[in-house]
């Protein structure tokens, strides 16, 4: 499975290659971002972080500073 995770407003673009049944919370927690602090854009529609990945290509949009 296969998501490219574009940071807003940077644009830094992040791929993550996990597992079927994945979450969004999962690919955040593996790229070091807490789940916490950030939102999950598709197509302009918020998703649940415990959402398993079904899209191509989402948005985050970090609410605070990584680390």
């Amino acid at each position: 499975m296969f998501c490219r995770f574009t940071l807003i407003p940077d644009g830094n673009v992040l791929i993550y290659r996990g597992r079927s049944g994945d979450t969004y919370e999962a690919a955040l927690l593996s790229f070091g971002f807490n789940p916490d602090a950030a939102l999950v854009f598709h197509h302009e529609r918020s998703l649940p972080q415990d959402k398993k990945i079904e899209e191509e290509e989402v948005d985050i949009f970090l609410t605070s500073s990584r680390g």
